[in-house]
């Protein structure tokens, strides 16, 4: 006899690994609720690119969290925590099992560490931060943050324009750094022993070909014709969702400044790379998760 997982089970794992198809059936099995926990599939302009569920799979079980948000819209972990901790109660509430499943593990962590309780940024000191912004390149607003935060500096690259915008948002609205901030301890959505948490583990070569063939799987189902239509809406180009995996290069190619080709190829690259981070960041700060081969998920989360 199979036995019912637990309430919550949380689903990580590289892009392109199975994820979303393991869900769906552990969610027909289980009398699941799928939650989003990719933080580009929230953004409802790029269906296709960031290999959001179709239509098709989506009616298979109820999802939530995919394509809510407005790609003009900046969406933080400690918001996606409040919509996450919503929806994993609703799903408790109804005798469901919530699967929580992504690959961003700053949306984990958060999930089972909590968020240190940072104020709510005013709206007109995020305002007065976005215009230093316009005038001023990254290495200027680093340095800027350094002179009054010098601690959360020394934890952000210089080429990260967009934490460093937070960090002085933060430290111009408190008074106190990021980093302090975050000394404070968080209260976690998820406690041991009331969820079940595994990553998919994929050969690496087998993995660079599953990416290969999404991505250009993505570009005959429409991924061009999705960046054209969010290149004509004349974003910020430092906007989050203007830099998920493939945007950048596509964007290029709409520029005329390389071939679909060479975007193509920059696209799997970049993908490539990032889910070698992705094992990285989870191998080395989410010691919680068991790693998993994707054929023995199903029977090793049942």
């Amino acid at each position: 006899m199979r036995m019912k997982p637990k309430s919550a089970v949380l689903i990580a794992g590289p892009t392109a690994s199975g994820k979303s198809a393991l869900a769906l059936e552990l969610a027909g099995q289980a009398n699941g609720v799928v939650i989003n926990a990719d933080s580009m599939q929230v953004y409802r302009d790029l269906r296709v690119i960031t290999a959001r569920p179709s239509n098709e799979e989506m009616a298979g079980a109820p999802h939530r969290l995919y394509g809510h948000i407005d790609a003009a819209e900046l969406y933080s972990a400690g918001r996606w925590l409040r919509d996450a901790e919503r929806d994993i109660a609703e799903a408790r509430e109804a005798g469901r099992t919530a699967i929580v499943i992504g690959g961003t593990g700053l949306y984990f962590s958060a999930l089972l560490r909590g968020l240190s309780a940072v104020p709510e940024v005013p709206a007109e000191v995020r305002a007065q931060v976005r215009e230093l912004a316009v005038e001023n390149d990254s290495a200027a607003l680093h340095a800027m943050l350094a002179k009054r935060d010098s601690r959360t500096a020394g934890e952000i690259r210089v080429a990260d324009r967009q934490r460093i915008l937070r960090a002085l948002e933060v430290i111009e609205a408190t008074g106190t750094g990021l980093a302090d901030w975050r000394d404070e301890p968080g209260n976690p959505a998820l406690r041991e022993g009331e969820y079940d948490a595994i990553f998919l583990q994929v050969d690496r070569e087998a993995l660079g070909q599953r990416i290969d063939a999404r991505f250009d799987a993505m570009l005959v189902n429409g991924a061009l014709e999705e960046v054209q239509k969010m290149k004509a809406r004349n974003l910020d180009p430092r906007m989050p969702v203007m830099k998920a995996h493939g945007v950048p290069a596509l964007m290029k190619y709409l520029d005329g400044e390389i071939s679909l080709e060479e975007a193509a190829a920059q696209g799997k690259r970049d993908t490539r790379q990032y889910s070698k981070r992705q094992e990285t960041w989870f191998r080395n700060q989410l010691p919680e998760f068991r790693w998993v081969e994707p054929g023995q998920a199903l029977a090793n989360l049942l």
